[in-house]
């Protein structure tokens, strides 16, 4: 499975940016799929999947939404603050033998004040 991220970019905070991710690939079937974010010096943390809803960091300015049928998940991302930047990573979960999660390559995301 491959996943390819767009939409990041330099952004003022209270803006907005849209990130989409699409997957390709084995036919496999894709129970999740969501966003990630890593800021310098931080561990990679969730920000929001389709099934899990989003972090509390998030709640109320982000909105994850998407379709694991068609293989895709989107984060609109509103009124941002400096704190959001990091790099934000596209994942997939599937399942077949067992339960594997993908991984995108990552999209840059900075917040200026």
């Amino acid at each position: 499975v491959q996943l390819q991220a767009s939409g990041g970019g330099l952004v003022q905070a209270g803006g907005s940016l849209r990130l989409s991710c699409a997957a390709s690939g084995s036919s496999v079937t894709i129970v999740d799929m969501g966003w990630y974010r890593q800021a310098p010096g931080k561990q990679r943390e969730l920000v929001a999947t389709i099934t899990s809803g989003g972090a509390d960091s998030v709640k109320g300015r982000f909105i994850v939404f998407g379709d694991v049928a068609k293989k895709t998940v989107q984060l609109q991302m509103n009124s941002l603050k400096p704190e959001d930047t990091a790099v934000y990573y596209c994942k997939a979960v599937t399942i077949g033998r067992g339960v594997t999660s993908y991984w995108g390559k990552g999209t840059q995301v900075t917040v200026s004040s």
